[in-house]
């Protein structure tokens, strides 16, 4: 029974050094510039920024607050739904394709004028 439970300490340990190295997708990358910038088709990466900094602004302006930990201001009223939030830090990681569809999207949902993307 020793031997078991040696054996299981020691795959945890293992399991435990994997996943905090693990770069990528929740590996603990997020935000640390370890990343590549994703940006969307037809976008170069200093357009997609651009635009998803400009959709999470509208977004904070008329939807929702989201707050200093995201970079925003809080102006009172409704919070950031979890969705737009996730869209707003995968902008701040670089993960532009991801982001800005979702901004839109939560735009478009609470009739604000949605920008058009830079023309590439």
């Amino acid at each position: 029974m020793a031997k078991l439970g040696g054996w299981v300490a020691a795959v945890t340990a293992s399991l435990a050094l994997i996943a905090c190295t693990t770069t990528g997708q929740g590996g603990g990358t997020a935000g640390s510039g370890l990343q590549p910038a994703v940006a969307p088709v037809g976008m170069t990466v200093n357009q997609g920024a651009a635009y998803c900094s400009r959709l999470a602004s509208l977004y904070g302006e008329y939807v929702g607050s989201y707050g200093a930990y995201l970079g925003g201001d809080f102006r009172g009223g409704e919070a950031a739904d979890l969705d737009a939030r996730v869209a707003i830090a995968n902008c701040q990681d670089g993960n532009y394709a991801a982001g800005i569809p979702v901004l839109q999207d939560k735009l478009r949902d609470a009739r604000v004028t949605v920008p058009p993307p830079p023309a590439g």
